[in-house]
Formats: C-alpha cells, sequence, structure tokens
C-alpha cells in the first residue's frame, strides 16, 4: 500500500525533460512524495535506473519487445504494461493522488480523460491535450470535480496570479516569451540554420521538439490556445510580449489596470513542485531570484510577421473546432522531419500552413473525430517529405 503520509505520483513521460525535473523534486522530498507509476518511451536504460531507485509499483513501456524483457528482469511486486493500455493503467493509478501528464504528443489526451474519470488531480504539462481537446476535457474536469493545476511555467504564473482573484475581473493575460534560439536573426537569416542551432535555447533547458518549438515561436502559440482553456479568456484578452530573460514568466492585467506577475528563476522544477504541492508551499533547492544582480528587465511587442507560426496559433484557436488538431498534428510532423533532416527551418512554417489551408474544420468534435482527424493529417503529411514541390 502506498504511505499515507505522502502523495503518490504517477508520471506520464519520466524520461522526458518535465519527467526528469519531476524526478528530481520527489528526489528532493520523498517525505512528501511517492512514484507510484510512470510511463516511458524507448528509453529503457533509463528506465531501468527509475525502477532501481523509486521501486514504484507500475511501469509502462511503449513496446511489447520491452515489456517481455522487463518484466522477466523483475520478478517481484512492480507489474509492467505497454502500449496505450499501459498509459490508461498509469493514469488512473489506485495510489496515484497526482498525475504529472509530461508526454510528448497527443498521445497524452485519452489517459487524461481518463485520470479525471478516475478523479485524480492532473498537473497538465502536455500542451497537445488542450490544444487538440481543451473543451472536452476541461468540461469533464469541471464535471468530475477534478483540479487540473498547470506546469507550463507560462500557465504555473497566471495560476499564482490568480490565486485569490476574480477571474471575471480579468482584462489581460500576457503571457512572456524569451524569443528562443533565433530571437536575434532576420527571416534572411533563418534559412540557413541547422538543427544543432536550434536545440541551443538560451535560457531553458528542454527537450529537442519544445525547444524548436520554442524557437519557431509555435510553443507560445500552443500556450495562448492552453491559456483560453485553463482560464476561460478569449483570445483577444491574451497577449504575447518578448522577455529575453525569463524573470516574469507571465502576468495578468485586471480591469482595475492593476498586473500581477510571477517572478523566478528559469528553473521548470518550481512549476513542476508547486502543481504536486499546490496549495502548500515548501522548499526548493532551486536557486533563489536576484533582481538586483539581473539588473534589468527587457520586454518587445511580438513581431507576428517574423513569427508567423503564433499567428497560425491564434488563427486556429479563433475558427476553433478541429483546425486546433490539424495545428497541432501538423507541427509534430513538421518538427520531426526539421530534426531528421528532411526540411529546413522555414519549411516547418510552410507546412504547417497548408495543413491548416486544406482543413476544413469540423465544430465542437467528440473524441473519436479528434482521434481520425489528428490521423488523418500526419498521414497526409507524411507523404510530403519525398516531394521536391513542397521544399522552400
Amino acid at each position: 500500500m502506498k504511505s499515507l503520509s505522502r502523495k503518490g505520483i504517477s508520471i506520464l513521460g519520466a524520461t522526458g525533460s518535465i519527467g526528469k525535473q519531476t524526478l528530481d523534486v520527489i528526489r528532493n522530498h520523498r517525505d512528501e512524495f511517492e512514484l507510484v507509476a510512470f510511463s516511458v518511451g524507448e528509453n529503457i536504460p533509463l528506465a531501468r535506473k527509475i525502477i532501481e531507485e523509486f521501486q514504484p509499483k507500475l511501469v509502462s513501456v511503449k513496446n511489447r519487445e520491452d515489456w517481455s524483457r522487463l518484466k522477466s528482469e523483475y520478478v517481484g511486486n512492480i507489474h509492467f504494461v505497454y502500449g496505450m493500455d499501459g498509459l490508461i493503467q498509469v493514469a488512473i493509478h489506485n495510489d496515484t493522488d497526482v498525475l504529472v501528464n509530461a508526454i510528448l504528443g497527443s498521445v497524452g489526451l485519452l489517459p487524461t480523460l481518463k485520470a479525471i474519470e478516475g478523479r485524480k488531480r492532473i498537473a497538465i504539462a502536455n500542451k497537445e491535450t488542450l490544444v487538440t481537446a481543451g473543451h472536452l476535457v476541461m468540461k469533464k474536469a469541471r464535471d468530475f470535480g477534478v483540479e487540473i493545476i498547470p506546469v507550463d511555467s507560462e500557465h504555473s504564473a497566471i495560476f499564482q496570479s490568480l490565486k485569490g482573484e476574480n477571474q471575471k475581473e480579468i482584462k489581460k493575460i500576457i503571457l512572456t516569451a524569451s524569443g528562443g534560439s533565433f530571437r536575434d536573426l532576420n527571416r534572411e537569416q533563418l534559412k540557413s540554420v541547422t538543427v544543432e542551432d536550434a536545440l541551443k535555447h538560451p535560457n531553458w533547458l528542454m527537450g529537442a521538439k519544445i525547444t524548436i518549438d520554442s524557437a519557431t515561436m509555435m510553443n507560445k502559440g500552443l500556450e495562448v490556445i492552453e491559456a483560453h482553456w485553463l482560464f476561460d479568456v478569449p483570445y483577444d484578452q491574451i497577449d504575447v510580449l518578448l522577455h529575453r530573460e525569463s524573470t516574469i514568466h507571465s502576468m495578468v492585467e485586471f480591469q482595475d489596470k492593476s498586473v500581477i506577475a510571477q517572478l523566478g528563476t528559469p528553473d521548470m522544477r518550481i512549476p513542476i513542485q508547486y502543481a504536486l504541492t499546490y496549495p502548500k508551499r515548501i522548499p526548493n533547492e532551486s536557486e533563489s531570484l536576484d533582481l538586483a544582480k539581473l539588473g534589468t528587465l527587457h520586454f518587445q511587442p511580438m513581431d507576428m510577421k517574423r513569427f508567423p507560426c503564433l499567428q497560425f496559433a491564434y488563427d486556429a484557436g479563433r475558427i476553433g473546432g478541429t483546425m486546433p488538431v490539424v495545428l497541432n498534428a501538423a507541427n509534430e510532423v513538421a518538427v520531426n522531419a526539421f530534426l531528421e533532416g528532411t526540411i529546413r527551418f522555414l519549411e516547418i512554417e510552410n507546412w504547417i500552413e497548408r495543413a491548416m489551408n486544406q482543413h476544413h474544420s469540423i465544430p465542437n468534435p467528440d473524441l473519436e473525430t479528434i482521434l481520425k482527424v489528428d490521423e488523418e493529417t500526419r498521414n497526409e503529411m507524411k507523404k510530403w517529405g519525398s516531394k521536391e514541390k513542397w521544399r522552400t
């Protein structure tokens, strides 16, 4: 049985950037948290290390072959599962108090819905879940009385800034953006950038996909759609501001023109820990913010022509229906193609725009429609890589 004095934590995507930093938080506060279940993709060597250190009750892997191998290696109290069914079992594990959804891509949607039905608190770091099905997720959370606590630093900042406030008095949400790896390059210079260049984020330590999204500003676009669903705010009341230092993580302006901001060092373990402990705060081993040492904070308006992916996200969100599904699927395929060297950096936005232009949005989609549109978009786009006509 799970210790009654500790929260049971399950992690979808334990070997990714957010997953590993969540493990850091658990490791640093073993009196507060217990890892009861986790999922991994194909990083089995790291999965073994997590198993040996934390001794969870349930482990899910992507492939049946890895499931069979691990099951034979660890004969005892650990239960092994695989595939989508495995993800769902992690999400609804009996001893789970908080599910950290840190898995990459829209595969995190169904386990999240099942966890809500199981009345598990959701610490959400998987953008795609809310981008593709925010209307379904938030309604189900309300119906089941489940808290959705944001892990992204920007949404955590808004969540904290709204604590004790009346959300009906919001005038504007202001998301801050670092600008990513190429914030100082013009459009002409972007034509020749490499994967290695794109993965060098100036402020944050993140996984490859989200780092590329930061460089295209799609990451911020997805966050705009997330903010719309998390805080029930119209798109016209959500702004994005370029902020190089990543010190002010986001702000809320109220009707009386007061602005409340949340500040901190660029360390994801801070919002992760808050999502696990909410509403309580406990000590954190991250570095304290020293404003005197920092000296100056810089802000710039966002240039939509320089970062068209951000505009695509606003457009998709306003159109609604299945258009955000296409936006997200197209971006995932295009980013993967760039990481594999199939296309150049600027082609990412070209592919996304083309996919959106070809799609006729379906209003109020159910889960089956969302999954179908997602799959169809990916299948169609995967044909593009071998066609020279799609190249810029």
